[in-house]
């Protein structure tokens, strides 16, 4: 599976009054690139009929190279960190400029959501194998329940 999962270019509703990419559009292009990873591993459908949805507890944005209106821009997808028993994941993604150029860094931490009781939950076990396929990155690690928070 590649690692790119949105190929876009920058409108000019997502530029700031500074001619560059406005800071929200970071995290809205990282968010699409992961709803996109959710539907190549066939997974988007099927969590919305199961009511289940990801939620996030924490998204943090590192920005390294400016991206101006019309430019194009890769936004990559990899699992940084994965809890054993499937109810909590680390996502990593880099937006990537045209001339190869790392712009951002977006790292979030998340969980699965049931939508009907409104409590954390896990995905089925055949839904946990295709989301552990999501490309990972080289200190990918699956750690315990006792280690949350730990990282």
């Amino acid at each position: 599976m590649q690692h790119v999962f949105l190929e876009t270019q920058i409108l000019w509703s997502m530029i700031d009054a500074n001619g560059h990419l406005r800071h929200s559009a970071y995290a809205d292009l990282a968010a699409q690139a992961r709803v996109n990873v959710l539907a190549a591993l066939g997974l988007a459908d099927e969590i919305a009929n199961l009511r289940i949805g990801p939620i996030l507890f924490k998204e943090e944005l590192t920005y390294l190279k400016e991206v101006r209106m019309n430019e194009q821009v890769k936004v990559t997808v990899e699992l940084k960190r994965y809890r054993a028993d499937g109810a909590r994941y680390s996502l990593i993604s880099q937006v990537i400029r045209s001339d190869g150029a790392l712009s951002a860094m977006i790292l979030v931490e998340g969980a699965w959501l049931d939508l009907k009781q409104r409590k954390l939950c896990t995905l089925p076990g055949a839904m946990q194998e295709a989301f552990i396929k999501i490309p990972k990155t080289v200190d990918f690690e699956v750690y315990n329940k006792e280690a949350d928070g730990k990282a």
